[in-house]
C-alpha cells in the first residue's frame, strides 16, 4: 500500500510554527517513502471556518515548499459524514445524549470528589423512548456519542513514544455529533482517514489520549487503523507553552519579515530529534535525511534566535541566482560582485538594501578626522580599481600618515559607508567607485 499522510488545519486562523512543524514531518515522511501527501482542510465549524485563512494556509504551505498531491474540504463531504453515523447508529455504537453541559461537569465534578476519574456514566443508554421523547417535548436535543467497547484494551506502537496502550473502561464515549447535528473532529477525521487510505497519522501529542477511542472507531467502521506518531508539541526557548505567543510566530508574519522558508525547514526538521540542526538549501536534502525514527519524547524548544542564526547562515552560501528575482522586486539590479561582498554579512535579504545603497546611492559620510579624510582621498588611487585597490592605498596612506590598525581603517569605513562595519572594504571599495569614495572622504553626501 502506498504511503499516505495529511495534514488537517482548520481555516480558523493563520498557520504557526508548530502547525509547520507536523505539516513539514509529515511532508517529509511521505516524500522519503514515495507516498503521498494529502491537505485535507477541516473547516466542519462552517461559522468560525474562513475562506482568507485558507486561502493564507495554502500560500504558507506553498511558501514553506510543501507541495500537495490532493486537496479536500471537509465541509463538502457531510454527507459521507452522516451515512457513517446512521451506520454506527443501526449497529448499536452510536447512541443519544440529553444531558446539558452543566449537568455533565456536575457529574465530572461529584466522580473527581469521590476520587473517581470523571467516565461519563452512560445514563443515556437507560433512557426509554418514552423518556426520550419527554426530553425533546422539553426542548432538549440530543448530542451523540461512541459507545466504546469497555471490554477491550487498545494498543498501538507509536513511531515516537513506543508502545502505547489504554483500557477502554478508562476514557469515556466521545461524542461525535452536536446537539445541532454537526460532527465533531474525531467522526471526520476518522472517515476521511479510512476512505482516503491514510496509512500514517502524524500529528501532536495533545492527541494521544484521543487515538484509542479512534482506534475503535476505525474498526466499528470496518477500516484498519492507520499507523499513528505523537510528537512533543514545541515550547519556548525558556521551556514555557508557545500557545499565547504564537501570533508572533505566524508563518505570515515570518514570511512579512524576510525569513528565508528553508531556514524555518531546517529547524522545524530537526527539533526534537537526534539529527544536528544545521541551515540546509533545499527540501531534497532534509528528505535524504529524514528518519522519523530519530525523533523522541523529548521536549523541543523553539528559539527565535537559532532560527535568525539559521537564516544568516543559509543566505552567507546561497547563490546569487536563488535571490536574484527577489532581490529585484526590491529594487537591487545585484550582479555576481555585489552579492558576494554583502551576503556574509546578512541576517534577512532585506538586509542587503542597505548595502545597495551604501554602494550605489547617496549616502551622508561620518568624518570622525576631517584632515586625514582629506589627505586619504589626495592619495586616492586612479580608476579601474580591483580587489587589491583598498590594500594598494592604505598601505599608502599609511606609510604617508603614520597611522596603523583602527586610527587607519575606521574613520575610512565611516566617511566610506557611515557605518561602524560591514563587509570588507577591499570588495565594497571597487562597488562605491572613485567619485563616490572622494566625495564622502571630503564630507559631501554622494
Amino acid at each position: 500500500m502506498t504511503v499516505t499522510v495529511r495534514f488537517a488545519p482548520s481555516p480558523t486562523g493563520r498557520l504557526h510554527v508548530g502547525n509547520a512543524r507536523v505539516a513539514l514531518i509529515n511532508w517529509l515522511f511521505a516524500r522519503q517513502a514515495g507516498g503521498r501527501f494529502i491537505l485535507r482542510i477541516d473547516d466542519t465549524d462552517t461559522e468560525r471556518s474562513k475562506k482568507e485563512h485558507e486561502d493564507a494556509i495554502e500560500a504558507d504551505l506553498v511558501w514553506l515548499g510543501l507541495t500537495w498531491d490532493s486537496k479536500a474540504n471537509q465541509s463538502a463531504r457531510f454527507a459521507v459524514y452522516e451515512a457513517a453515523a446512521e451506520k454506527l447508529k443501526s449497529d448499536g455504537r452510536l447512541y443519544a445524549c440529553y444531558e446539558t453541559p452543566e449537568e455533565l461537569d456536575y457529574k465530572r465534578k461529584r466522580q473527581m470528589a469521590r476520587g473517581a476519574p470523571p467516565v461519563y456514566d452512560r445514563a443515556a443508554l437507560a433512557l426509554s423512548d418514552a423518556d426520550k421523547a419527554k426530553l425533546e417535548g422539553e426542548g432538549r436535543r440530543p448530542h451523540w456519542r461512541f459507545k466504546l467497547d469497555e471490554t477491550a484494551e487498545v494498543a498501538w506502537r507509536d513511531l515516537v513514544r513506543g508502545p502505547c496502550h489504554y483500557h477502554a473502561s478508562h476514557l469515556s464515549d466521545p461524542v461525535l455529533i452536536r446537539e445541532d447535528g454537526t460532527p465533531l473532529y474525531t467522526l471526520p477525521s476518522v472517515v476521511d482517514d479510512a476512505e482516503m487510505e491514510v496509512t500514517h497519522v502524524i500529528r501532536g501529542e495533545d492527541h494521544v489520549t484521543n487515538t484509542a477511542a479512534q482506534i475503535q472507531l476505525f474498526q466499528a467502521l470496518g477500516a484498519p487503523p492507520p499507523g499513528f506518531a505523537h510528537l512533543p508539541l514545541l515550547t519556548g526557548a525558556d521551556g514555557q507553552g508557545l500557545s499565547k505567543r504564537l501570533g508572533s510566530l505566524s508563518l505570515g508574519d515570518l514570511r512579512e519579515q524576510g525569513l528565508e522558508a528553508m531556514a524555518l525547514n531546517s529547524l522545524l526538521a530537526g527539533l526534537g530529534s537526534s539529527n544536528a540542526i544545521h541551515a540546509v538549501a533545499d527540501l531534497d536534502e532534509l528528505v535524504r535525511t529524514f528518519d522519523i525514527a530519530n525523533f523522541g519524547r523529548g521536549t523541543p524548544k523553539f528559539d527565535p534566535d537559532e532560527l535568525t542564526h539559521l537564516n544568516a547562515r543559509l543566505l552567507h552560501e546561497l547563490p546569487l541566482s536563488a535571490v536574484a528575482e527577489r532581490l529585484r522586486k526590491s529594487g537591487i539590479e545585484a550582479d555576481e560582485e555585489f552579492w558576494l561582498a554583502v551576503r556574509g554579512n546578512l541576517e534577512m535579504l532585506s538586509d542587503a538594501a542597505a548595502w545597495w545603497n551604501i554602494c550605489r546611492r547617496p549616502i551622508t559620510p561620518v568624518i570622525e578626522d576631517a584632515a586625514f579624510a582629506a589627505h586619504a582621498a589626495a592619495l586616492l588611487p586612479a580608476e579601474p580599481w580591483t580587489a587589491d585597490t583598498w590594500k594598494a592605498w592604505t598601505q599608502t596612506v599609511q606609510h604617508q600618515t603614520g597611522r596603523k590598525g583602527r586610527p587607519l581603517f575606521h574613520p575610512l569605513r565611516l566617511a566610506l559607508t557611515g557605518r561602524e562595519d560591514g563587509p570588507e572594504l577591499k570588495t565594497l571599495l571597487p562597488l562605491i567607485g572613485r567619485t563616490r569614495a572622494l566625495a564622502r572622504l571630503q564630507g559631501e553626501t554622494a
